[in-house]
Protein backbone atom coordinates (compact mmCIF):
# COMPACT_ATOMS: atom_id res chain seq x y z
CA UNK A 1 0.00 0.00 0.00
CA UNK A 2 1.48 3.45 -1.13
CA UNK A 3 2.27 5.43 2.13
CA UNK A 4 1.41 8.21 0.53
CA UNK A 5 -2.81 8.24 0.66
CA UNK A 6 -4.63 9.87 -2.21
CA UNK A 7 -7.64 11.28 -0.28
CA UNK A 8 -6.30 12.20 4.04
CA UNK A 9 -8.67 13.85 6.20
CA UNK A 10 -8.22 15.03 9.43
CA UNK A 11 -10.61 16.49 12.33
CA UNK A 12 -13.30 17.26 9.77
CA UNK A 13 -16.15 18.78 11.04
CA UNK A 14 -19.23 20.96 8.85
CA UNK A 15 -22.03 23.18 9.73
CA UNK A 16 -25.38 23.92 7.66
CA UNK A 17 -26.61 27.09 8.53
CA UNK A 18 -25.99 29.94 10.20
CA UNK A 19 -26.73 31.23 13.61
CA UNK A 20 -29.55 29.40 15.79
CA UNK A 21 -30.40 27.23 12.76
CA UNK A 22 -26.94 26.16 12.29
CA UNK A 23 -26.45 22.53 12.25
CA UNK A 24 -23.38 20.16 12.41
CA UNK A 25 -23.05 17.50 10.24
CA UNK A 26 -20.11 16.03 10.18
CA UNK A 27 -18.30 15.28 13.44
CA UNK A 28 -14.24 15.00 13.57
CA UNK A 29 -13.95 12.72 10.92
CA UNK A 30 -10.75 11.09 10.20
CA UNK A 31 -9.92 9.04 6.44
CA UNK A 32 -7.24 8.02 4.81
CA UNK A 33 -7.41 6.83 1.58
CA UNK A 34 -4.81 4.79 -0.38
CA UNK A 35 -3.62 4.24 -4.49
CA UNK A 36 -5.55 1.78 -6.17
CA UNK A 37 -8.28 1.53 -3.21
CA UNK A 38 -12.26 0.69 -3.70
CA UNK A 39 -13.56 2.18 -0.46
CA UNK A 40 -17.21 2.20 -0.08
CA UNK A 41 -18.99 4.53 1.80
CA UNK A 42 -22.53 3.37 3.51
CA UNK A 43 -25.01 4.70 6.46
CA UNK A 44 -28.24 5.75 6.60
CA UNK A 45 -30.03 8.66 4.63
CA UNK A 46 -29.03 12.09 6.55
CA UNK A 47 -25.48 10.57 8.00
CA UNK A 48 -23.43 12.92 6.08
CA UNK A 49 -22.21 10.32 3.18
CA UNK A 50 -22.79 13.00 0.15
CA UNK A 51 -21.49 15.90 1.83
CA UNK A 52 -18.25 14.19 3.04
CA UNK A 53 -18.43 13.17 -0.83
CA UNK A 54 -18.47 17.06 -2.34
CA UNK A 55 -16.17 17.92 0.40
CA UNK A 56 -13.43 15.53 -1.05
CA UNK A 57 -14.18 16.58 -4.46
CA UNK A 58 -13.64 20.07 -4.00
CA UNK A 59 -17.55 21.20 -4.58
CA UNK A 60 -17.67 22.20 -1.07
CA UNK A 61 -15.72 24.40 1.01
CA UNK A 62 -14.25 22.94 3.70
CA UNK A 63 -14.70 24.65 7.02
CA UNK A 64 -12.81 23.40 9.46
CA UNK A 65 -10.32 20.40 10.14
CA UNK A 66 -8.08 19.18 6.55
CA UNK A 67 -8.90 17.58 3.82
CA UNK A 68 -5.44 16.65 1.44
CA UNK A 69 -6.49 15.69 -2.05
CA UNK A 70 -3.23 14.08 -4.18
CA UNK A 71 -0.91 16.19 -1.62
CA UNK A 72 -3.25 19.18 -2.42
CA UNK A 73 -4.71 20.88 0.86
CA UNK A 74 -8.51 22.41 0.71
CA UNK A 75 -8.62 23.85 3.77
CA UNK A 76 -8.10 27.25 2.39
CA UNK A 77 -7.47 26.99 -0.82
CA UNK A 78 -7.70 28.92 -3.64
CA UNK A 79 -10.19 28.67 -6.74
CA UNK A 80 -7.39 27.99 -8.84
CA UNK A 81 -5.94 24.87 -6.79
CA UNK A 82 -9.63 23.67 -6.68
CA UNK A 83 -9.85 23.62 -10.11
CA UNK A 84 -6.65 21.75 -10.39
CA UNK A 85 -7.57 18.93 -7.90
CA UNK A 86 -11.31 18.87 -9.77
CA UNK A 87 -9.68 18.57 -12.94
CA UNK A 88 -7.71 14.66 -11.67
CA UNK A 89 -11.17 13.20 -10.39
CA UNK A 90 -13.90 11.79 -12.06
CA UNK A 91 -17.34 12.33 -10.96
CA UNK A 92 -20.42 9.75 -10.94
CA UNK A 93 -23.89 10.59 -9.62
CA UNK A 94 -26.81 9.20 -9.20
CA UNK A 95 -28.00 10.80 -12.22
CA UNK A 96 -26.05 10.84 -15.06
CA UNK A 97 -26.51 14.00 -16.19
CA UNK A 98 -25.54 13.72 -19.46
CA UNK A 99 -26.48 16.76 -22.12
CA UNK A 100 -29.19 15.08 -24.27
CA UNK A 101 -28.01 17.28 -27.66
CA UNK A 102 -24.78 15.59 -27.45
CA UNK A 103 -24.07 11.78 -28.50
CA UNK A 104 -22.86 9.36 -25.90
CA UNK A 105 -19.03 9.83 -27.57
CA UNK A 106 -19.43 13.71 -27.57
CA UNK A 107 -20.59 13.49 -23.84
CA UNK A 108 -17.80 11.60 -22.85
CA UNK A 109 -15.22 13.90 -25.31
CA UNK A 110 -16.58 17.16 -23.26
CA UNK A 111 -14.60 15.49 -20.18
CA UNK A 112 -11.53 15.62 -21.85
CA UNK A 113 -11.50 19.61 -22.91
CA UNK A 114 -10.57 19.84 -19.38
CA UNK A 115 -7.23 18.88 -20.85
CA UNK A 116 -6.38 20.68 -23.23
CA UNK A 117 -2.59 19.64 -23.40
CA UNK A 118 -4.21 16.50 -24.69
CA UNK A 119 -3.84 16.47 -28.52
CA UNK A 120 -7.06 16.22 -30.43
CA UNK A 121 -6.33 13.06 -31.81
CA UNK A 122 -5.71 11.53 -29.02
CA UNK A 123 -8.78 12.43 -27.23
CA UNK A 124 -10.89 11.68 -29.70
CA UNK A 125 -8.73 8.26 -29.82
CA UNK A 126 -9.13 7.93 -25.79
CA UNK A 127 -12.93 8.79 -26.20
CA UNK A 128 -13.52 5.67 -28.46
CA UNK A 129 -11.58 3.43 -26.63
CA UNK A 130 -13.00 4.48 -22.88
CA UNK A 131 -16.20 3.76 -24.93
CA UNK A 132 -15.63 0.27 -26.18
CA UNK A 133 -14.29 -0.69 -22.99
CA UNK A 134 -17.99 0.17 -21.63
CA UNK A 135 -19.41 -2.29 -24.10
CA UNK A 136 -21.28 0.92 -26.11
CA UNK A 137 -18.84 0.99 -29.04
CA UNK A 138 -21.51 0.17 -31.52
CA UNK A 139 -23.45 3.05 -29.43
CA UNK A 140 -21.07 5.78 -29.69
CA UNK A 141 -23.23 8.21 -32.18
CA UNK A 142 -26.38 7.73 -30.10
CA UNK A 143 -27.82 10.49 -28.03
CA UNK A 144 -29.04 9.66 -23.87
CA UNK A 145 -32.81 9.75 -24.77
CA UNK A 146 -31.84 6.56 -27.12
CA UNK A 147 -29.85 4.47 -24.61
CA UNK A 148 -31.35 2.79 -21.68
CA UNK A 149 -30.89 3.54 -18.25
CA UNK A 150 -28.12 1.11 -17.47
CA UNK A 151 -26.57 2.53 -21.13
CA UNK A 152 -26.53 5.98 -19.99
CA UNK A 153 -24.94 5.49 -16.50
CA UNK A 154 -21.69 3.05 -18.99
CA UNK A 155 -21.70 6.87 -20.67
CA UNK A 156 -21.13 8.42 -17.30
CA UNK A 157 -18.60 6.20 -16.05
CA UNK A 158 -16.60 6.84 -19.55
CA UNK A 159 -16.92 9.85 -19.10
CA UNK A 160 -15.34 10.21 -15.59
CA UNK A 161 -12.70 7.61 -16.60
CA UNK A 162 -11.91 8.91 -19.66
CA UNK A 163 -9.06 11.00 -18.77
CA UNK A 164 -7.69 8.19 -15.96
CA UNK A 165 -8.17 10.59 -13.29
CA UNK A 166 -6.43 9.61 -9.97
CA UNK A 167 -9.54 9.15 -8.02
CA UNK A 168 -13.47 8.61 -8.49
CA UNK A 169 -15.88 9.64 -6.20
CA UNK A 170 -19.17 7.77 -7.24
CA UNK A 171 -22.61 8.86 -5.40
CA UNK A 172 -25.16 6.42 -5.35
CA UNK A 173 -24.13 5.07 -9.08
CA UNK A 174 -26.43 1.90 -9.30
CA UNK A 175 -29.75 3.62 -7.33
CA UNK A 176 -31.72 4.41 -10.32
CA UNK A 177 -30.60 0.91 -12.09
CA UNK A 178 -32.86 -2.79 -11.54
CA UNK A 179 -30.24 -5.47 -10.36
CA UNK A 180 -28.36 -6.80 -13.08
CA UNK A 181 -27.59 -3.14 -14.88
CA UNK A 182 -26.21 -2.06 -11.02
CA UNK A 183 -24.38 -4.96 -11.21
CA UNK A 184 -22.92 -4.38 -14.44
CA UNK A 185 -21.99 -1.04 -13.75
CA UNK A 186 -20.14 -1.46 -10.90
CA UNK A 187 -18.16 -4.09 -12.35
CA UNK A 188 -17.17 -2.17 -15.17
CA UNK A 189 -15.78 0.64 -12.51
CA UNK A 190 -14.45 -1.81 -10.80
CA UNK A 191 -12.14 -3.35 -13.42
CA UNK A 192 -11.60 0.16 -15.33
CA UNK A 193 -10.27 1.47 -12.22
CA UNK A 194 -7.90 -2.07 -11.58
CA UNK A 195 -6.37 -0.93 -15.18
CA UNK A 196 -5.95 2.26 -14.72
CA UNK A 197 -4.70 2.36 -10.89
CA UNK A 198 -7.14 4.87 -9.90
CA UNK A 199 -9.09 4.94 -6.37
CA UNK A 200 -12.59 4.81 -6.10
CA UNK A 201 -14.86 6.05 -2.76
CA UNK A 202 -18.05 5.10 -3.57
CA UNK A 203 -21.49 6.29 -1.35
CA UNK A 204 -24.45 3.68 -1.60
CA UNK A 205 -27.41 1.51 0.15
CA UNK A 206 -26.52 -1.12 -2.36
CA UNK A 207 -25.74 -3.95 -0.15
CA UNK A 208 -25.94 -6.00 -3.77
CA UNK A 209 -22.10 -4.49 -4.32
CA UNK A 210 -20.78 -4.19 -1.04
CA UNK A 211 -18.63 -7.32 -2.23
CA UNK A 212 -16.17 -5.29 -4.42
CA UNK A 213 -15.17 -3.28 -2.21
CA UNK A 214 -11.55 -3.20 -0.39
CA UNK A 215 -12.94 -1.45 2.37
CA UNK A 216 -16.23 -0.57 3.67
CA UNK A 217 -16.73 3.06 5.92
CA UNK A 218 -19.60 3.68 7.47
CA UNK A 219 -20.95 6.95 8.61
CA UNK A 220 -23.59 7.18 11.39
CA UNK A 221 -25.20 10.60 12.47
CA UNK A 222 -21.78 12.63 10.59
CA UNK A 223 -19.56 9.96 12.62
CA UNK A 224 -17.12 7.60 11.22
CA UNK A 225 -18.59 4.72 12.76
CA UNK A 226 -16.62 1.61 11.40
CA UNK A 227 -13.59 1.45 8.91
CA UNK A 228 -13.69 -2.33 8.10
CA UNK A 229 -11.48 -4.41 5.47
CA UNK A 230 -13.19 -6.47 3.12
CA UNK A 231 -11.92 -10.44 3.19
CA UNK A 232 -11.61 -11.66 -0.65
CA UNK A 233 -13.15 -15.31 -1.25
CA UNK A 234 -10.40 -15.53 -3.69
Amino acid sequence: MSPNPVVTIHNLNHDFGKGELRKRVLFDVDLAIYAGEIVIMTGPSGSGKTTLLTLIGGLRSVQSGSVKILGQELFGASKNELVKVRNQIGFIFQSHNLLSCLTAEQNVGMSLRLHPDIPLEQRINMTSDILEAVGLGDRVNYYPDNLSGGQQQRVAIARALVSQPQLVLADEPTAALDSKSGRNVVEIMQQLAKEQGCTILLVTHDNRILDIADRIVHLEDGRLAKDIPVISNN
